[in-house]
């Protein structure tokens, strides 16, 4: 339904909690449902308030389920706050026997015969873009890499215009000419200047993507095949046409683990991929010109791949949230929800992560899995990063941001049961672990912490070709090689930061559209991504984030 743009909104019928849609003040009479409330003080947008006394221990209900409990009594129209609300969760039980799942899928009759222009690979997935990309197997790799870098792109035509340097460069240049500070610091930055990609070499390649890292040795032999593991999901990779590997030769993370990694993903694997060894090649200009000989040769090849058409059963999108507020889990999340339960029921298949955003809804992901064995490993992969998280002193109840409190997000249970949204309400196919892959379609649950950077590297690592990202707060956080778009949870944001959104979901909370009108217009955007039709603001700006996570401790 629409909100018609009024005060206040009560998520689930069971709520005892109302959400303010705009700022309300101390005194003012608010009404909902044929009832009134004057609240005894302000209550910011995004922020909720109580429906009904609450006592010390009473729950806190919020989307149906159990999202704290009060630390003392809270007459109705209290502000929730955590100086007054603490983190609570209803206990969790395993249901044994037979599922009955009965999902209604939505209407798909408008996409049915839909299709995208992707990059066709031999394994039978299909791309959104066509990469190479150039990965260090340990960090002692990184200058190289990045000596690479600036070499490849810039030689190529792949190099984003310099906007920042041009800047300094004019700086300095005034101030060389005798200028004042004043005179100097008055310069007018320009930002006008757009990357052209008609001066790429080679046209139909998308990007050349170099992927450092601060792993590879010094940890674990588990980190080591880890970080291995999330390797070989991006060479193989549906938007990899192929890849340049270095390597020291005595790190943790030895090739050969990579090669064991790749060959359990595509055991028929055939991309172009080039591994070289610094200690066996020896100096550091024979490694790096063979390198750069090498992936020319390569990107010769990969530039003979086309788009063609391809279902949207090919799409494999990741669902992310950062910099979540008080509007997410009503506006962006179950909108980029609807569209995930368009995509199951194209044949598609969708990836839900960031466990420790999911603490609280455990009972109902755990009842929509397919069958029993799954939810018990979802469950028991839940409680050990649970566990993990309690021994160094921590735990979920320490998730929300200052920024998602100071936003309405008070509790690690608040913020999951509208982070979970993002999943629609389609049933859970496959539980995976990390740095494991999708090979299922419908909706995979993934492990994964919270951090949106290290979330957004596992998922496509798992083989998102996309990721849909919901933002309340503004993050400008992206991918080297899958397209990521953005979508803002209210308006403001999206008028406020328009070089880093590419869709406003505020228009649910305006009353301008339904959760179903917004998820079906992401749809179409992601379909003209996908097709190469638009560019997301991410890719645009070069923003190339990657971080693997190092098994441990990070919500």
């Amino acid at each position: 339904m629409k909100t018609d743009a009024k005060a206040v909104l009560q998520v689930h019928p069971d709520d005892n909690v109302l959400v303010a849609l705009r700022d309300l003040q101390a005194g003012q009479q608010v009404g909902w449902n044929g009832h009134t409330w004057i609240l005894p003080e302000a209550v910011p947008a995004k922020h909720k308030f109580n429906i009904s006394l609450l006592h010390a221990g009473d729950p806190v209900i919020m989307y149906g389920v159990k999202v704290g409990v009060a630390k003392t009594d809270l007459p109705a129209g209290s502000r929730l706050s955590p100086q007054n609300v603490a983190h609570a969760t209803n206990e969790v039980q395993l249901k044994a026997g037979p599922r009955q799942l009965n999902w209604q899928a939505p209407d798909v009759t408008r996409w049915k015969d839909r299709t995208f222009q992707g990059y066709h690979r031999s394994d039978g997935r299909v791309g959104t873009a066509n990469h190479w990309i150039v990965i260090p197997m340990v960090f002692c790799e990184n200058r190289n890499v990045a000596v690479l870098k600036e070499a490849m792109r810039e030689a190529w035509g792949y190099q984003k215009p310099r906007i920042y340097t041009r800047f300094a460069r004019q700086l300095a240049e005034l101030y060389r000419a005798g200028k004042t500070l004043t005179e100097v610091l008055s310069t007018h930055f320009e930002a006008d200047v757009a990357y052209d990609p008609s001066g790429r070499l080679f046209p139909n390649v998308d990007g050349i993507q170099f992927l450092s890292h601060t792993g590879g040795c010094g940890g674990t032999r588990d980190d080591a095949r880890t970080l291995c593991g999330l390797l070989a999901g991006y060479i193989t990779h549906p938007n990899v046409a192929g890849a340049t590997v270095l390597s020291l030769g005595c790190q943790n993370a030895q090739v050969s683990i990579l090669q064991e990694e790749i060959h359990r993903r595509d055991p028929h694997f055939d991309k172009p991929l080039i591994i070289l060894e610094q200690q066996k090649m020896g100096l550091e200009e024979r490694m790096l010109s063979e390198a750069i000989r090498q992936t020319f040769a390569g990107l010769v090849k990969a530039n003979e791949m086309r788009r063609q058409p391809a279902p949207l059963s090919k799409l494999c999108i990741g669902l992310e949230c950062g910099g979540s507020d008080g509007f997410s889990g009503i506006s962006a999340n179950p909108a980029i929800g609807y569209t995930s339960d368009l995509l199951v029921a194209l044949g598609g298949s969708v990836i839900l992560s960031e466990f420790p955003e999911l603490c609280g809804v455990e009972q109902e992901l755990a009842d929509r899995c397919v069958d029993e064995a799954l939810a018990r490993r979802f469950l028991e992969l839940m409680r050990a990063y649970q566990r993990r998280a309690e021994a160094v002193g921590s735990g979920f109840d320490m998730n929300p941001s200052p920024g998602n409190i100071r936003d309405g997000l008070i509790t690690d249970a608040m913020k999951s049961a509208g982070a979970a949204k993002k999943g629609g309400t389609s049933p859970v196919t496959d539980v995976l672990d990390y740095p494991e892959w999708v090979t299922k379609p419908g909706l995979n649950l993934l492990c994964t912490p919270g951090n949106d950077v290290e979330s957004t590297t596992a998922e496509v690592g798992a083989g998102a070709n996309m990721v849909l990202f919901t933002t309340g707060l503004g993050t400008p956080t992206g991918n080297p090689i899958a397209p990521v778009m953005k979508i803002s949870t209210n308006t403001a944001l999206y008028q406020r930061m328009p070089d880093i959104i590419d869709i406003n979901a505020g228009t649910i909370i305006d009353g301008e559209e339904t959760i179903e009108e917004v998820g079906a217009r992401i749809l179409d955007e992601v379909i003209a991504v996908a097709s190469g039709e638009k560019i997301p603001a991410a890719v645009r700006n070069g923003q190339e984030d990657f971080i693997p996570w190092k098994r441990g401790v990070s919500l």
